[in-house]
């Protein structure tokens, strides 16, 4: 952004000067060094209005000069330190569940998750997202991307029952930070959402706990619906070896609330750098200045006029 000022403003009051020695003043003897000093501020009907806007011009362009004009622009550098996210999502049949969401009781568990991450998803503009969707099987529905539109979309399309009836959460995590382990973000986080028990996965607990806690990837988990729907002892050992935390949602607003909370402990860090660069501009009514005096003197000359 430039922004264009004066360094000593105060220098105008000097035109002030000018004009009441030029009403008031008077000179006697002439000027060693500068015998035309007496015109420069004494009125004359020999002058030409040619003479007065040289004079005046010279005048005005030098005390501006004296002000010193500035044009100031401004530079931001920030240092981003973005966040590589994935959202690992419950597909199971079970989600088709609704009475989830109070201002809507025909909305299945599945269409306000889906919901609740796109908005969480287009808060997040600093981070790489990506999303893993599972139930009998996990699989990768987007990678990490930048591109929340895109993510957003892909979320939408999503639908129960693409990747079986049953729950897999094991092999959703192993899915998730075999990916993560490809990232070089300096944080990296994993939130795990479920509304059942895993009784589909092919990796057993232990192998998974054992994962969570040699990586440096941070886990949430959320279990949603009744406390009888999911396993919270199950989802709390997995927050723990993952330095994370546990919720439990049991209805929309509080799974939009855990989200916003997360959004919140997990912000990103942007430190905004400012430099400011200054442009000294005197060079030119000084220039001026000097031009419009030197031709002021010439045409008095030539006029002979002293």
């Amino acid at each position: 952004m430039n922004q264009f000022s004066f360094e000593y403003p105060w220098a105008f009051a000097l035109i002030v000067l000018f004009l009441v020695c030029a009403k008031f003043c008077k000179i006697k003897g002439r000027s060693i060094y500068f015998p035309h000093l007496e015109s420069l501020l004494m009125g004359s009907s020999q002058r030409s209005s040619l003479v007065v806007f040289l004079k005046w011009l010279g005048i005005i362009t030098a005390i501006v000069a004296l002000a010193s004009p500035i044009l100031t622009k401004e530079y931001s550098s920030s240092n981003r330190e973005g966040r590589d996210i994935v959202l690992i999502i419950d597909a199971s049949e079970s989600m088709l569940q609704n009475r989830f969401d109070a201002q809507n009781m025909r909305k299945n568990k599945f269409e306000v998750v889906k919901e609740v991450a796109a908005d969480f998803v287009s808060k997040r503009s600093e981070d790489r997202i990506g999303l893993v969707t599972f139930a009998d099987v996990a699989f990768i529905a987007s990678p990490l991307t930048f591109e929340t539109k895109f993510l957003e979309q892909i979320i939408a399309m999503q639908r129960i029952g693409v990747a079986g009836k049953r729950t897999a959460i094991n092999d959703s995590l192993v899915q998730t930070y075999n990916m993560l382990s490809k990232s070089k973000a300096k944080s990296k986080i994993a939130i795990l959402l479920t509304d059942g028990v895993d009784n589909m996965s092919k990796v057993p607990f232990s192998d998974v706990k054992s994962l969570v806690e040699k990586s440096k990837v941070k886990l949430y988990t959320i279990g949603i619906g009744s406390s009888r729907d999911y396993d919270g002892r199950y989802l709390q050992a997995l927050a723990d070896a993952g330095n994370g935390q546990a919720f439990g949602a049991r209805n929309a607003q509080m799974l939009s609330e855990i989200y916003d909370k997360i959004d919140e402990m997990e912000a990103s860090k942007i430190e905004d750098k400012k430099y400011v660069k200054h442009t000294y501009l005197y060079i030119y009514p000084l220039f001026i200045s000097i031009i419009s005096l030197l031709l002021f003197i010439y045409v008095r000359n030539m006029r002979g006029v002293v």
